[in-house]
C-alpha cells in the first residue's frame, strides 16, 4: 500500500520541502495511533512531562532521525480536556518549549472514517503538510468494508494512505512523506475555515458514498453479541466482577509474590557483599541504606508490571470502556464518573499505578478526585500487617459454619472501611474544594480486538522505565534518610540499633499521641519506619522485640483494644512515601500529597480514637 494524492495544483508551499525533522502524530482516542507511534520508533522512545503540567509528552525518533511527537488523543480541536488542550497547542505552535511541528501524520479508523470528517477538516485547516493514514485496513477488509484511498485524498485536497499499524502494511507512505516526497496539503474550499468545522465537512463521506469510494463496514457480530451481556444492568456488573476476581487472583497469586522474591533475593546479594566490606558503617550504609533501598523499590515493580499489562489488555481488546460504563451508574452518586473505575480497582494492588493510570481520566477535577482517593483502598503492602494483628488477636471462630470464618470477616471489614473513607471522602472533595458541574462522560466503544503482544511488551518497559527513573530516586532518598535516623548516633563505629537510634527518641515524642489510642512506643516507632515500607512494620516489631514473637508480645502489650485501633489506623492512615512521591509528580505540586498525608493521618486518629472507646465501654 502507499500513498495516493489528489492532484493538487493551487496547493500550498511545502515548508522544509527536504524532508521534515519534527512530526506530530495526531487522532482520536482508539484508532491505533499509539500502535503506529511504538511500531515507527520502537524503544527509541522517551517520557516526560510538558513544561509545567502533568500531561506526559511522549517522542520517538525514526531509524531515519526524524522525531515524531505522540500528541494525546482528540476529538476535535476544541479541547474538553487538560491534556486535549495541549495536543492543540502543540499543533498549532503556541505549546511553551515544545518546538513547532513541520508536518502531522493524522490517524483515523477506516472502519468509523464518517465519524472522523470533521476532525480531519479542522486539522487541514492549520496549514501544516499533512498526511492522513485510514488505520484498521485489515479489519475494514474482514468486515467486507471498502475505502478507495485515491478518491480519499481528491476529496480532501491532502495525501492518504491506507494502512495497518498492527501488521505493518502501508507503513512505506509515512517514510516516503516525512522525506518530502509528496506535495502539502491542499485545503478544499469547505474545509478553509481557521479551524472550525465548515458546514459541507460532515457530507464529505456521503459523497465518497455516492461514488462508490467508501462503503462502511459491517458491524462486528462477537462485539454485537458479546455486548448483550457485558452492558447488561445485571449481567454487566457480574460479568466485571469476574474479570476483577481474574485480575485480583494474578496480582495476588503472581505479582505480589514475584516482588517479595525479588526484593528477598536482593536483599540476600546485599548481605553477601556487605559481608566483604570490612568498615561497618560503610558497609551498613551501602548495604542498608542504599541496596535494600533498591531491593524495597523494586519490590513494587511486578505489581505495577502487572497492573499495567491488566490495563494494557482492557484497553487493547476494547472492554476497559465497558468497564466504564457500567462502573459510571454507581460513582455519580459520590461525584465521579466511569474513568475512575479502573485507577481505584488497580489501587487494591498498589496505589503508585494506580495514580499513574488516572492519566485517562480528562476531567482535571475527578482525576484529582480520585488521585486523593486511591490510597484508602487496601493495597497488597498493608496485608503482612493484617495478617500479624489478626492472627494475634482475633480468635479463629467460624461465622457461618466453614463458609466463613471471624479472622476472614475481620479481613472483609478492613477492605469495606477503606472503600467507604474513599466514597465518603470523594463525595466530600464533590461537594467543597472540588465543588463544581458533573462532568460529561462520554466514552465511544470500540469493537472488540485480540491484544497485540507488541503493545503489551512496549507498555511494560514504558511504565517499568518511567516508575525506575520517576519514582525510584524520591523513593531512594527518603529511604536513606530513614535508615540514618534508624541507626544514628554511632558508637565506637557501630550503628545504633533501632531502640536507641534518633528514630526511638522520635517514637518517645509521640507516645502522648499513641496512648489514647492504646498504643505504646514500640508500635509507634514501627508506624515511622511503615513510611518507607508498609511491610516493614512486621519486621520492626520482630527487631524491637527481639527473639519474641511480634504477635505475642503485641497481645501482651496493648491488648485487644489497642489492637482493633492499630487495624484501623493502618487501614485509613497514608504512610507510604512511594504514594507521596508519585502525587507530587501527578499533580506537579507538594500541595496536594501534604494535603493528602494530614487529611488521611487525622482521619485514621480520629477512627482509631473511637475503636478503641467502644471497644474499652464493651470491655474488650
Amino acid at each position: 500500500m502507499s500513498t495516493l494524492i489528489a492532484p493538487a495544483p493551487a496547493a500550498q508551499p511545502q515548508r522544509n520541502a527536504g524532508g521534515y525533522k519534527t512530526v506530530g502524530l495526531i487522532g482520536p482516542p482508539n484508532v491505533g495511533k499509539t500502535t503506529l507511534f511504538n511500531r515507527l520508533t520502537g524503544m527509541r522512545q522517551k517520557v516526560s512531562n510538558y513544561s509545567g503540567v502533568t500531561v506526559e509528552h511522549r517522542s520517538g525518533k525514526l531509524k531515519t532521525g526524524q522525531t515524531v511527537v505522540d500528541l494525546p488523543g482528540v476529538w476535535s480541536l476544541t479541547p474538553e480536556s487538560e491534556d486535549q488542550k495541549i495536543a492543540v497547542n502543540v499543533l498549532r505552535g503556541k505549546q511553551h518549549n515544545v518546538a513547532a511541528l513541520d508536518a502531522v501524520l493524522l490517524v483515523v479508523d477506516g472502519t468509523q472514517l464518517h465519524r472522523y470528517m470533521t476532525l480531519i477538516g479542522q486539522v487541514l485547516a492549520c496549514g501544516l503538510p499533512t498526511l492522513v493514514l485510514i488505520n484498521m485496513a485489515d479489519e475494514l477488509t474482514a468486515r467486507k468494508g471498502f475505502i478507495d484511498p485515491l478518491a480519499v485524498a481528491r476529496e480532501l485536497g491532502a495525501p492518504t494512505a491506507l494502512i495497518s499499524a498492527s501488521r505493518g502494511t502501508g507503513i512505506d507512505a509515512i517514510t516516503r512523506f516525512l522525506n518530502g516526497e509528496h506535495a502539502a496539503a491542499a485545503l478544499l474550499p469547505v474545509l478553509q475555515a481557521g479551524g472550525n468545522a465548515a458546514p459541507g465537512c460532515a457530507t464529505d463521506c456521503n459523497n465518497l458514498t455516492k461514488t462508490g469510494a467508501y462503503r462502511r463496514p459491517n458491524h462486528s457480530r462477537f462485539t454485537r453479541e458479546f455486548d448483550r451481556w457485558a452492558l447488561h444492568p445485571v449481567v454487566g456488573p457480574i460479568l466485571c466482577l469476574v474479570f476483577i476476581l481474574a485480575a485480583f487472583q494474578i496480582m495476588f497469586r503472581a505479582a505480589y509474590p514475584a516482588g517479595t522474591a525479588l526484593s528477598n533475593w536482593l536483599s540476600a546479594v546485599g548481605a553477601m557483599v556487605g559481608a566483604h566490606i570490612p568498615n561497618a558503617i560503610v558497609s551498613a550504609v551501602l548495604v542498608d541504606g542504599i541496596w535494600n533501598g533498591v531491593a524495597s523499590v523494586l519490590g513494587f515493580l511486578p505489581t505495577i508490571l502487572c497492573m499495567f499489562v491488566v490495563i494494557t489488555i482492557l484497553e487493547d481488546s476494547g472492554y476497559m470502556a465497558r468497564a466504564a460504563v457500567i462502573a459510571d451508574r454507581t460513582m455519580g452518586r459520590v461525584g465521579l464518573n466511569g474513568r475512575s473505575f479502573l485507577p481505584l480497582l488497580s489501587a487494591y494492588a498498589c496505589a503508585v499505578p494506580a495514580i499513574m493510570a488516572t492519566r485517562a481520566i480528562p476531567s482535571k477535577k475527578d482525576r484529582l478526585a480520585t488521585i486523593l482517593i486511591a490510597p484508602f483502598m487496601t493495597c497488597s503492602a498493608r496485608l503482612p500487617v493484617y495478617a500479624l494483628l489478626i492472627a494475634a488477636f482475633i480468635p479463629a471462630r467460624q461465622l457461618l459454619g466453614n463458609a466463613l470464618g471471624l479472622q476472614a470477616a475481620t479481613m472483609m471489614l478492613l477492605y469495606a472501611l477503606g472503600l467507604l473513607a474513599a466514597l465518603f471522602t470523594a463525595k466530600l472533595l464533590n461537594s467543597s474544594m472540588l465543588k463544581g458541574q458533573p462532568s460529561l462522560f462520554a466514552i465511544e466503544l470500540p469493537n472488540y480486538r485480540l491484544p497485540r503482544l507488541r503493545t503489551i511488551m512496549l507498555a511494560i518497559y514504558d511504565r517499568s522505565k518511567v516508575f525506575l527513573k520517576q519514582v525510584g530516586t524520591v523513593i531512594l532518598v527518603l529511604n536513606l534518610g530513614v535508615w540514618f535516623l534508624s541507626h544514628m548516633p554511632f558508637h565506637n563505629g557501630q550503628p545504633s540499633d533501632v531502640g536507641s537510634s534518633y528514630l526511638a527518641h522520635l517514637g518517645d515524642l509521640i507516645v502522648p499521641l499513641l496512648r489514647p489510642l492504646g498504643l505504646t512506643r514500640n508500635v509507634g516507632i514501627s508506624l515511622l519506619t511503615a513510611f518507607v515500607a508498609r511491610e516493614s512494620v512486621v519486621s520492626t516489631l520482630a527487631t524491637l522485640y527481639g527473639s519474641v514473637n511480634a504477635g505475642v508480645a503485641l497481645r501482651a502489650e496493648v491488648g485487644l483494644a489497642g489492637a482493633l485501633a492499630l487495624l484501623v489506623f493502618f487501614a485509613l492512615a497514608m504512610q507510604c512515601t512511594a504514594t507521596l512521591a508519585v502525587v507530587r509528580r501527578e499533580t506537579n505540586s507538594w500541595k496536594w500529597p501534604l494535603l493528602q498525608l494530614g487529611y488521611m493521618t487525622v482521619l485514621a486518629y480520629a477512627a482509631s480514637f473511637v475503636t478503641y472507646r467502644i471497644a474499652l465501654a464493651f470491655h474488650v
